[in-house]
Formats: C-alpha cells, structure tokens, sequence
C-alpha cells in the first residue's frame, strides 16, 4: 500500500478498495510510530485530518473526484493553512494560527485531498539540512546520524519514510531538489511564477517557489496538474492558459538534445555522486537521447549572488515579524524599541539573524551599489548563460548535490560549506528556470554506508511537461525511485 503510486491509490479509492479514510487513518498509523524519532511533522490534527478524508469519501461517492481525491498529501509547514498551527520552523510563529488558507492549500483542498499534517523544515526555509528548525532536527529515514537536507526536509523525509502519499515543498535556491536528492525521492521546482505564492510565508520573493515532493515523476505531474495555476491574489503569477502536466509521459526521448555543463563535473563534486551521474546520462543515451557539452560560465558566481539577493530581500519580508500584529512578543521590555529588539532577538534562531544582518547590510545606503546592484547585473549573466545553453539542447542534466547526505553537526559550525551545498541548484532560482531531483542511485558516503544521489534536470521556461517525460522514461528503466529505507516497514 504504502509504496504505491498516486495514480495507483486514485484507482483504488475510485473502486472501493479501500476508503479515504482508512488510507488515510494508515498513514496517521504510521506517523504515530515513525515520526517521533524522524521528527518529520511538526503539527498534526487527526480530527481535521480525518473529517477531510470523510468529506472525500462522499466526493468520490457522488462521482465528483478528480485524480487526488482522497489522497493523503503532507503540507510544507510555510503554507498557511486555516485553522492549523503555521509555524515557518520558528519561534516567533510558535503561536500562530492561520486564520486562512495559502493558495496553495486551496487548490488541494478544492479537489478533495486530505492534509495530512504540517511538516518541519529549516526556520524561515534558511538552511540546507533541517537543523535551524525550532521544532529540533530532522532525520534522514536512510541513515539516521544524517540531515535530509532543506529546507524542505521534513517533507522529504515523509516521503521517504512513506508517511504521506506526497507532500508540497518550497524551493528559493534548492529547497526542494537537494532534500529530494539526499532523501531518495522525486521533486520539482516549477517555472518561477506559476505557483501561487499567496499563504506561503516570504523569505526571498523572487526567488521563493512552491513546488511537489513524491516518489515518482508521474506523481508530481499529477500534482503539478493541481498546484499550478493563475491567482488573482499573488503579484507574481503567471497568467497564462493550464496545461496538463501528464500528456507527454510515456514518448519517446529519441531525439531530445541532453546538455551537460563541463561546470557541473568539475572540483568539489564528490567522486562517487559524479560516477552515479555519469550512470544515469549512459541510460540516457540507452534512451536515444542525444548528449551536447555546454558551458554555464557564471555558474561559480551563484553562490554569491544569492546571498546577497536572497538574505537583502529576507530582511526587508522579515521586518514585519515585530512584536506588535502578531508573532512572538517579548514578555518584559522598557518601551517600544526595546519590544522591538527582545521580540526579535528571542523570536528569531541564529541562521535567520545572520541573514538579516546581511540583507540589511547590502541594502543600507553606502552598500548597495557595491553589492545590491552588483549582484543583480550578474544574476542577469546567469540568466544569460541559460538562454545560451537552451539553444543547443532541451534540457540540462547533471547532479544535485555535490555529496551524500552528511552528518548532522558536520556543517553547523561553517555557514559557507553549508550553502555550498546548493552550489548546482541556486543559479536555476536565479534565472527563474524550471528544475527537479529525481532519484538516480546510491554512493557510498564516508563511513561506507551507501546513500541516495539525485540527478538534477533542468529545463527552458515552462518546459515542464518535457522535463517530467525525461524524468519518468528513466524512471522507466530504473528502480531507483522504488527503493526505501530499512527499518521503516
């Protein structure tokens, strides 16, 4: 049960097999036994849970369900939710209740799925591991001593864990693909713009974008046919007609022009992810696929160019989080500005702060031109050498991560060995371009064990439905996206 595909579960639900609310009271089952060691949710309520999966129930009884009625989805703890605790893995939203629901949480609730739960990820989705959270750590199900990645770790250690049938992410300079790749499983960042970024708390908006987290590339083309769409309500969607990201999986990929940027096999990355990538590219040309050397040549400057970006725009969306309208409030202080201060200091954990104090930094009036505007003529470059590269293949192939999952604490103390782990996903938020994780094989880390490696696709501008026909004729021809954990049975 617990392995099978979205597609699978909808058929099962559509012939009575089984109930909502018996798959869905199964998952709660075994968040019950596993998620107190994993630490994967940070809010459940099984009375919700279970009166969605009822409702439903008479859904799929009248004949009115659609292809994710009744399935049980985990939401990204950054979704506001009505009536649920949100929390953005911080203290200062500990007492939050979203008094309406994201954009996000609608068009899954518009179609009958059932929220399981909200999932744990890095405070103010600042971080590449899941340890910045409030709510404590998250554990990766495939070696317990190691991070999931983040910030969208908790949802990736559901999926991986089979908690949840899938579950959303937010991905504003890998998010959603590294966790993907260190956890075993399959995610996708869409084109900048075409999911509703209305309900999901800021950290950096022109970069920040929801996207889904699931075992297959069939199952995120199903939840790609819920999550996307125009919304009136976000400044930044797209108004553009729906597509059906199902209608090319299953053609063939004879033909399709595969580029390989000579950056992304380069120092740093780890031996053994480099020999699973070089694996699944020889089932690529299996596949008829046709293979382009290209040249990303800003690439190396991602890295900087965000944390300038990402931390200037965190600082200006964080402002808000003052002790006055909502959030944590200091319990004593002498006036307004000392309110101010405590509520922060006390609200906010130390990655957040750090990001703040930089965002500020970049931005105040003797810097900006220095560093602000610098970054942004070179985020342009970047964009620039996608545009390029699109000219002589249809999507880019290489690896997600430069490692393995590491050991919790290793990075805690080295912030920049910390965001290069994003060194290959962060130039795709930059651009605004589509990219996703699918899983690839197993390295052996240091100590020997083996461990999930990712394989990052990227695609032009609303190439999505391409991309995700390139993902699943691999998955096709693999088992890699089958595989789980042990001891999780």
């Amino acid at each position: 049960m617990i392995n099978k595909s979205l597609k699978e579960l909808a058929a099962m639900l559509a012939s009575k097999d089984i109930s909502s609310v018996e798959l869905t009271q199964e998952y709660l089952n075994r968040i019950d036994r596993h998620n107190p060691e994993i630490n994967a949710y940070i809010s459940l309520d099984q009375e919700k849970t279970l009166a969605q999966a009822a409702a439903a129930d008479q859904m799929l009884a009248q004949g009115t369900a659609s292809a994710l009625t009744g399935i049980p989805i985990a939401q990204k703890d950054i979704f506001c939710a009505k009536g649920w605790q949100t929390t953005c893995g911080s203290k200062m939203l500990e007492n939050f209740i979203a008094p309406y629901d994201a954009g996000i949480i609608e068009r899954f609730n518009a179609v009958g799925s059932v929220n399981l739960g909200k999932t744990n990820m890095d405070e103010f989705a600042m971080g590449s591991s899941n340890e910045t959270s409030y709510y404590g750590k998250v554990q990766n199900p495939w070696d317990r001593r190691r991070v999931p990645g983040g910030s969208s770790g908790g949802s990736a250690a559901a999926v991986a864990a089979r908690l949840c049938a899938a579950a959303t992410g937010t991905d504003t300079g890998g998010s959603i693909r590294q966790p993907a790749s260190l956890c075993g499983l399959s995610g996708l960042k869409p084109t900048y713009g075409l999911a509703s970024r209305y309900g999901m708390i800021a950290f950096a908006s022109s970069l920040d974008q929801a996207g889904p987290m699931a075992k297959s590339c069939e199952d995120m083309a199903l939840m790609m046919n819920v999550m996307t769409g125009f919304d009136e309500r976000d400044s930044t969607s797209l108004n553009r007609e729906k597509e059906d990201y199902t209608r090319d999986l299953g053609k063939p990929l004879a033909g399709l022009r595969v580029g390989l940027p000579k950056e992304y096999f380069a120092e740093g990355l780890e031996a053994g992810v480099a020999k699973v990538v070089e694996a699944a590219i020889d089932e690529y040309r299996k596949l008829g696929a046709e293979i382009v050397d290209i040249s990303l040549p800003n690439t190396m400057l991602s890295i900087p160019v965000y944390y300038v970006l990402a931390p200037a725009e965190a600082s200006s969306n964080l402002s808000r989080y003052d002790g006055v309208r909502f959030g944590h409030r200091a319990a004593e202080y002498d006036d307004l500005m000392d309110m101010y201060c405590k509520s922060r200091a006390e609200g906010f954990g130390a990655e957040v702060k750090r990001r703040i104090l930089i965002g500020t930094y970049v931005l105040s009036a003797g810097y900006y031109d220095a560093y602000y505007l610098k970054a942004q003529q070179i985020r342009r470059l970047i964009a620039q050498d996608f545009e390029r590269a699109f000219e002589q293949c249809d999507i880019i192939l290489g690896p997600t991560a430069p490692s393995t999952a590491f050991k919790a604490g290793e990075k805690a103390d080295d912030p920049v060995a910390m965001y290069l782990q994003d060194i290959y996903t962060i130039a795709v938020n930059l651009a605004g371009l589509p990219g996703m994780s699918i899983p690839a094989g197993f390295a052996p880390a240091d100590d020997g064990k083996e461990l999930p490696v990712g394989l990052q696709v990227i695609g032009n501008y609303f190439d999505e439905a391409r991309m995700l026909n390139a993902g699943h004729a691999y998955q096709q021809v693999t088992d890699w996206h089958t595989r789980m954990p042990e001891g999780i049975a």
